[in-house]
């Protein structure tokens, strides 16, 4: 029987072993072999990916499964690829250039076990190399986050929801259904085997998560945590998340930053369609202000030389938020978390856009011209 089903997202991750080494720390679970399975899906690479799947694949056809689709989706795309084959009670995700530790998964499933929760998660830690050895340590939730869950732990949640692939999710919190024994009329093997064929056509994915977007994951986990009944988290790391150029949360291109955009709407949207907008609307009012607009924002106007029309492109995003939420300035938690430079920044974005944009440039190119005067000189200058 399986009991895991762990989805990895692979796009152009071969160069400098990113990928060999997550494979690597999930071949290694502690786990029985015959217990969990590894479904890693390439999004249509240019690089060695493939190659690399099929390899292991063929080492390890037990718990090994690589699907390679020929047109790239985005780690949507690939995630709902990975779903529609798993077979596991449970569901994890990791991403292609991360890593765990050998025992991840086996106490994340015997903790839910021994809790009789539907949602197990950890903590991780930020490492900027491949090693086992622990890096900065990130609290991915909190301890009062946890237990039997009610009202108050689901706003909790929804305003600090985690990392999504530092947790494991029964399948009925995504998928809505309990695995099934077999597949219709053709044995296990053959409907696996013809599921394959048709993700690798392009065909036959689920419609889990948005495709062709990045931060795909904002749109729909909050549901899956709203569905949950009973939360167990370890704090201990044991996740290492790698910090790289090419990491999404690194890359502010202008297709970035619509996409975050886009996360931000859909999340409203599954909340409407899963009828808990009206319930929890403070939450997730603050939700899509940081996601849609803060974030987004603050990014675009430090690090915008990727954005073709800067003042253009947050003219719009100021005046999508007041259309969206006319009030979000005062929503309590805005006015608790929110930074105070922040908030002011954002009330004059929101009253003289022009002056905002040529005050925030202005301070910006003081602050950094201060900032290089104080550089330390190295020996080698």
């Amino acid at each position: 029987m399986v009991k895991l089903s762990v989805i990895v997202p692979v796009y152009n991750m071969a160069a400098g072993g990113k990928l060999e080494y997550c494979l690597k720390s999930l071949i290694g679970q502690t786990l029985p072999a015959e217990s969990y399975e590894i479904l890693a899906v390439d999004d249509a690479s240019s690089d060695e990916s493939p190659e690399i799947l099929r390899r292991y694949a063929a080492e390890f056809p037990d718990r090994f499964t690589a699907v390679c689709c020929p047109v790239n989706h985005h780690q949507g795309g690939a995630k709902n690829a990975g779903l529609s084959l798993a077979r596991g009670e449970w569901i994890g995700f990791i991403d292609a250039d991360d890593w765990v530790m050998p025992d991840f998964y086996e106490k994340l499933l015997a903790a839910a076990e021994r809790e009789g929760a539907d949602m197990a998660g950890c903590d991780y830690c930020l490492v900027d190399r491949h090693t086992m050895e622990c890096g900065q340590v990130v609290h991915n939730n909190r301890p009062e986050q946890a237990g039997e869950l009610d009202a108050e732990k689901y706003r909790s949640l929804i305003l600090d929801s985690g990392s999504l692939v530092v947790k494991i999710y029964r399948r009925e919190l995504i998928l809505g259904v309990r695995r099934k024994a077999n597949f219709a009329a053709l044995s296990a093997e053959d409907e696996r085997a013809h599921k394959i064929a048709e993700l690798e056509e392009d065909r036959g994915r689920l419609a889990v998560f948005p495709e062709d977007i990045f931060y795909e994951d904002n749109a729909v986990c909050k549901s899956w945590m709203l569905r949950a009944k009973r939360f167990v988290y370890l704090q201990e790391p044991m996740y290492y998340y790698l910090q790289h150029d090419a990491s999404t949360v690194h890359n502010f291109s202008e297709k970035n930053m619509e996409d975050r955009k886009e996360a931000a709407r859909l999340m409203l949207e599954e909340a409407r369609r899963q009828g808990y907008f009206d319930e929890y609307r403070p939450e997730l009012e603050y939700a899509f202000t940081v996601l849609f607009y803060g974030n987004t924002l603050f990014t675009v106007m430090r690090a915008g030389r990727g954005i073709r029309n800067r003042f253009g492109f947050t003219e719009r995003l100021g005046r999508e938020m007041r259309e969206t939420f006319p009030d979000f300035q005062e929503n309590p938690y805005y006015q608790e978390r929110m930074d105070p430079e922040e908030k002011r920044m954002i009330r004059l974005q929101q009253r003289f856009h022009l002056a905002f944009y040529l005050y925030y440039r202005l301070l910006w190119a003081y602050r950094d011209i201060r900032a290089g005067r104080k550089r330390p000189i190295r020996n080698d200058e």
